[in-house]
């Protein structure tokens, strides 16, 4: 079985976003090509789902300001804008992304006591989201990943996929993925390389 895991393809992350990747809704067209053509059996996608009082936000901290570093439940944390609000439109798919072709929707970021970039878990890895456990019950063997932001959670979605799915062939789609910036994408890159993940383009999986 051959999954496509899209993540966090969501207004919050593209332009006009609360949290905007630079050039992050050119994906979505590269993504709809290889969700029609990229021969998958399934396709999952990850959704930022948090609450409004999401301690990771630098409203809930007085005096911070966005991508200040504060503390969360005592440990160090990026101080982010508002983003992804449950139930808002900055929480909702890109309206150009092929929704229809989405399987499972694996929702993250709920606890406000702790951040969640990962798909597979939150950052304190001890509550663990059903992603791991449903791509196990679907015999996935080979799983492609994708989305915003390269160097933040969809690094830590692919860490985790190799690190939680040891049987399984992870592969992260570089120009099907935008990262906060130049330096952080690199080492994310090299990070996801020495850990496993192959690193290929959407032509190279069209081409297969």
């Amino acid at each position: 079985m051959k999954a496509l895991l899209l993540i966090d393809i969501q207004n919050g992350f593209c332009p006009g976003g609360n949290l905007p990747v630079a050039d992050g809704d050119r994906i979505v067209p590269i993504v709809n090509r290889l969700i029609e053509e990229g021969s998958y059996d399934l396709v999952a996608a990850s959704q930022d789902w948090h609450p409004d009082h999401h301690g990771s936000f630098a409203s809930q901290h007085p005096g911070a300001k966005p991508f200040d570093m504060g503390t969360l439940s005592g440990k160090p944390q990026v101080l982010w804008p508002d983003h992804c609000v449950q139930g808002t439109p900055d929480a909702e798919f890109h309206a150009d992304l092929n929704v229809d072709a989405i399987d499972y929707i694996q929702q993250k970021g709920e606890n406000p006591a702790v951040d969640s970039y990962s798909a597979f878990r939150d950052n304190d890895q001890a509550a663990i989201t059903g992603l791991a456990g449903y791509l196990r019950a679907q015999q996935v063997s080979e799983l492609d990943i994708c989305g915003l932001a390269t160097d933040y959670c969809v690094k830590f979605s692919a860490l985790d996929a190799r690190a939680m799915l040891p049987d399984v062939k992870v592969r992260f789609i570089s120009d099907a993925s935008r990262g906060i910036d130049a330096a952080g994408v690199a080492a994310a890159i090299a990070e996801m390389r020495d850990a496993g993940v192959a690193i290929v383009t959407s032509s190279e999986i069209l081409a297969d």
